[in-house]
C-alpha cells in the first residue's frame, strides 16, 4: 500500500507457474515471456509460483517475487487452486491476471484491464491468442511492442477459440476452486463456465488485445503427449463437472470492442457453439449428444 493514500502500489498482478527451465527452447520462450511482463509498466507486479528446476534462479535474475511452496497432487503436479491462492495472498492489486508462461504480453493489456474495470465490477477477461514461432531470446528496446505486433500479423496465426492462455479478474472472485492440475486441459474451460454460472460478464478481448503464444512441442510433458491426451486432463474435466462444462472463448457473454464492453455478437461460430453446448445432454449417448457432436464438427470445420 502507498502510505499517504492507502491505495495499492500496483493495479495489476501478473502471475504464472512456469515449466522447468531445463529444456533449451522452453527456457528461451519463458524468459521472453517474463521479460515482456516486466515491460508492462510500473503499476504491474510479476509473481512466479512453483519450485520447478531453474525457476528460483530466473526469478532472482529478473528481480521478481517467487512463491515456491505450492501444493501438488499425488502425481506431483502443482494445483491451480494453490497457485491462485498464493498469488492473491502475496499481492494487493485490485486486479489479477494469470497467464501461461509461454505468452508474450504487450503494455496495452493494462489499458484494456482499466477500461473493463471502469465499466463493470466482477468480470473475467479472456481472448484468443496469436501463435508465433519464436526460437531466440528477444530484446525489448523502445517500440518493441509495435514491432512484435507487426511480426505477429505477418508470421503469426490466430488460434481457434478453444483453450485460454490468460485470465484477468478482480481479486475477490475465484476464491474457491477445485484441485485442478496445472498444465493440463480443463481448468481454463471451467473458469469461463464458473463465471457464466455466477453471471459475471465473461469478456472476449480478442479484438482489442494482442496475446502471443510462442509455439513449442510437448516434450516437457509425460511421454511427450499433448496435455489433452493425459489422464490428469480427464480428472480435471471430471472435477469441473464433465465435458459439457468445458466452456471456451465462444461462450463469452460480452466483447471488448474499441474499449467498450458490449454484449457478444451472434456470429456463425457463436451460434454453432451455442447449439453444440445447449444440446449436449451431459452424457455421451443419445440423439442430443449426436446432434451436439455434429454442430461441434461444423464449428471446427469453419476453422
Amino acid at each position: 500500500m502507498t502510505p499517504d493514500t492507502g491505495k495499492p502500489d500496483t493495479f495489476l498482478t501478473i502471475f504464472s507457474a512456469p515449466k522447468p527451465f531445463t529444456n533449451p527452447h522452453i527456457n528461451v520462450i519463458q524468459r521472453n515471456a517474463i521479460q515482456s511482463w516486466l515491460h508492462l509498466g510500473d503499476d504491474v507486479e510479476v509473481i512466479l509460483v512453483g519450485e520447478e528446476d531453474g525457476l528460483a534462479e530466473t526469478a532472482a535474475e529478473f528481480g521478481v517475487k517467487h512463491l515456491p511452496e505450492v501444493a501438488r497432487n499425488e502425481l506431483n503436479t502443482p494445483l491451480v487452486s494453490s497457485i491462485f491462492e498464493l498469488a492473491r495472498e502475496a499481492s494487493d492489486s485490485p486486479l489479477l491476471c494469470y497467464v501461461n508462461a509461454d505468452i508474450l504480453l504487450i503494455p496495452s493489456i493494462v489499458d484494456v484491464a482499466r477500461k473493463v474495470a471502469n465499466q463493470t465490477e466482477d468480470f473475467l477477461v479472456v481472448g484468443q491468442r496469436w501463435d508465433l514461432e519464436v526460437t531466440e531470446l528477444l530484446d525489448f528496446p523502445p517500440g518493441w511492442d509495435a514491432r512484435l505486433w507487426a511480426d505477429a500479423q505477418t508470421r503469426g496465426e490466430l488460434h481457434a477459440p478453444s483453450g485460454s492462455d490468460y485470465f484477468i479478474f478482480p481479486r475477490q472472485i475465484f476464491g474457491d476452486m477445485p484441485p485442478f492440475a496445472i498444465g493440463r486441459a480443463g481448468w481454463d474451460n471451467w473458469m469461463i463456465f464458473q463465471a457464466r454460472q455466477n453471471r459475471w460478464p465473461v469478456i472476449d478481448a480478442t479484438h482489442d488485445l494482442l496475446i502471443i503464444h510462442q509455439d513449442h512441442d510437448y516434450s516437457h510433458l509425460p511421454d511427450g503427449k499433448p496435455h489433452y491426451d493425459l489422464e490428469e486432463t480427464k480428472i480435471n474435466a471430471a472435477l469441473g463437472g464433465g465435458m459439457h462444462h468445458m466452456y471456451m472463448t465462444l461462450d463469452s457473454s460480452h466483447e471488448l470492442i474499441r474499449g467498450q464492453v458490449r454484449p457478444a455478437r451472434l456470429t456463425r461460430d457463436r451460434l454453432l457453439r451455442f447449439l453444440e453446448r445447449t444440446l449436449h445432454p451431459g452424457v455421451e449417448k443419445g440423439w442430443r449428444y449426436k446432434l451436439s457432436r455434429r454442430f461441434r464438427r461444423m464449428r471446427r470445420g469453419v476453422w
